[in-house]
């Protein structure tokens, strides 16, 4: 259910967003901050800047509200990733579901502008910062990118337009484009249903969900007040974005260590490892931070785009999909995954080399390089590393990767492991004796496990309408256990009793056969002879 964490989080964001717009002033005209903070009390600063502080020190639950909404966007952002990385490595983007999937990378690319648009409208020092960077990123862009900045400012950057857009971006533009993707991502969801994991009665052909109501309406809604229970608890004891402490933005000044919110950290992360390297194209200079602003940040939401599309290709796989995928299943999948996920999270990493610096006593440089050589070497490593063990899990018997074994591993090196002829008729190898049997009775395929020839055999419940699919189903009640094709189960011969219904029953049939026939051909006689004129009229 972590689609619906993101789906509450957006609710109490909402809800503790609309409270907030009372007391904000999104102006940068001069204020005198008058208050309960006291130094800054009588000092003058952005009407956006005073109103944020007066709002966490003067108004009745203000500081509440405020901190539990930068929390809600944060959990908003965290659900809706993990939520995709389950959908990533379980395979449930696969056709008929590509177009939710995108619908879900658009929703995650306007959860993080909002997201910093709200966290850049108060006009402290280390917002005003983190904005500087993003304007500066949007400059490097050949060509356009400077025209693209004095667009969405209205001006040069600090501008007297600036907070006034990123307000309606962030209250009105952002959250109505989000509302009506979750519409229809949801509508979506309730029209195909949600995938589903192997198990008794699940196909590739069908969905089998739980009831809307009572059972999930009831799970869901206990979610709902722990999200809300959550999010209010993190507001009220934990701190976060504390503008009193940084100050208002001055463009002379910035503040170290400065780091942005996880979700936005590892651009940040890209822009500080990447060189100062500077190169001019078609007599157009590009700056240095184009590379790690603009094009990591485009490959990255590219890729998420183009990767259902992608693997269908490649993977020669055009069939729709209901059933889950284990990540041990598409070892390619699973390395490119963990490689991404190890790149990024070593980005965010990155984003705080100053605080681990200053941590370990070290120049901050020092760490920079080491960073440098970690970020592309280490991604390499655990892609790898996942791949083997995903292929090893995949040819081999081991339920979890505790029972990997050093067979198991050195068959990740090698070719696809493929059974030899004989291989259905050889015994299992934890399991002697036993085996699984299938065979076809008309259309469908029919299964039973059977512990030693000739022994105790336990059938399958449910007929399967392929081969596949049966041996799918007896792979998951037992796995380990060999399967062969035999033919069918002889009929059982019938007793003395229907033996001699059955021979009555055919005597009967052939004597109303006969009866039938000479009626139809009295019939047929008398109308052939026409009716009697020879009896007197009475």
């Amino acid at each position: 259910m972590l689609g619906e964490i993101a789906l509450y989080s957006l609710v109490a964001l909402i809800l503790t967003g609309v409270y907030l717009t009372f007391f904000f002033e999104a102006s940068a005209a001069d204020r005198v901050y008058q208050g309960s903070y006291a130094p800054l009390d009588g000092s003058t600063t952005s009407a956006a800047y005073a109103s944020t502080v007066r709002l966490s020190w003067d108004v009745r639950a203000g500081l509440l509200i405020r901190q539990t909404h930068h929390w809600a966007a944060v959990v908003f952002v965290a659900a809706i990733v993990v939520h995709l990385i389950r959908i990533f490595f379980t395979g449930a983007f696969r056709k008929p579901r590509e177009l939710n999937w995108l619908v879900g990378v658009t929703m995650l690319t306007l959860a993080l502008a909002n997201g910093f648009t709200g966290y850049s409208m108060p006009d402290d020092l280390l917002s005003g910062l983190g904005l500087r960077i993003i304007v500066s990123v949007v400059e490097s862009i050949p060509v356009v990118g400077s025209w693209l900045a004095f667009l969405a400012l209205g001006g040069e950057f600090p501008s007297t337009e600036m907070i006034p857009r990123l307000f309606v971006t962030h209250v009105f533009l952002v959250p109505a484009v989000l509302v009506a993707l979750v519409a229809v991502h949801l509508a979506m969801v309730v029209r195909q249903k949600h995938s589903q994991f192997p198990g008794p009665g699940h196909t590739e052909h069908n969905v089998v969900g739980s009831r809307l109501w009572p059972s999930y309406t009831l799970r869901s809604l206990a979610l709902f007040l722990w999200v809300l229970a959550v999010l209010f608890a993190l507001g009220g004891l934990v701190q976060i974005n504390p503008v009193w402490l940084y100050g208002p933005f001055s463009p002379a000044q910035a503040t170290s260590p400065a780091q942005p919110d996880w979700y936005v950290a590892w651009g940040d992360g890209a822009l500080r490892l990447f060189p100062p390297w500077e190169v001019r194209i078609g007599g157009y200079r590009v700056p240095a931070p184009f590379v790690p602003g603009v094009v990591v940040g485009g490959v990255t939401f590219l890729a998420l785009y183009a990767w259902p599309f992608l693997e269908r290709i490649f993977g020669r796989d055009h069939r729709p999909h209901h059933l889950l995928d284990r990540p041990r299943d598409h070892p390619v999948r699973m390395g490119v995954g963990v490689a991404a996920l190890t790149f990024y999270g070593l980005l965010v990493v990155a984003a705080g080399d100053d605080i681990i610096a200053r941590l370990l006593g070290v120049p901050v440089y020092d760490v920079l390089s080491v960073l440098r050589v970690v970020v592309l070497v280490l991604p390499l490593l655990t892609g790898t590393l996942a791949f083997l063990l995903a292929r090893a899990l995949r040819r081999g018997d081991a339920a979890r990767l505790g029972d990997l074994t050093r067979a198991d591993l050195a068959t990740a090196h090698g070719a696809e492991r493929r059974p030899p002829e004989d291989a259905s008729e050889r015994p299992a190898r934890d399991r002697p004796g036993e085996r699984v049997e299938m065979w076809p009775e008309g259309d469908v395929w029919h299964w039973r496990y059977r512990d030693a020839p000739g022994g105790l055999a336990v059938a399958g419940n449910r007929a399967a309408s392929s081969e596949e699919e049966a041996a799918s189903a007896a792979r998951l009640a037992y796995p380990g256990v060999d399967r062969v094709v035999v033919p069918g189960p002889p009929l059982p011969a019938p007793g003395r009793l229907r033996t001699a219904l059955r021979r009555w029953s055919d005597r009967a049939l052939g004597v109303s056969l006969l009866v039938a026939a000479l009626r139809q051909r009295r019939d047929r006689r008398r109308r052939d002879d026409g009716p009697d004129t020879s009896a007197p009229d009475r």
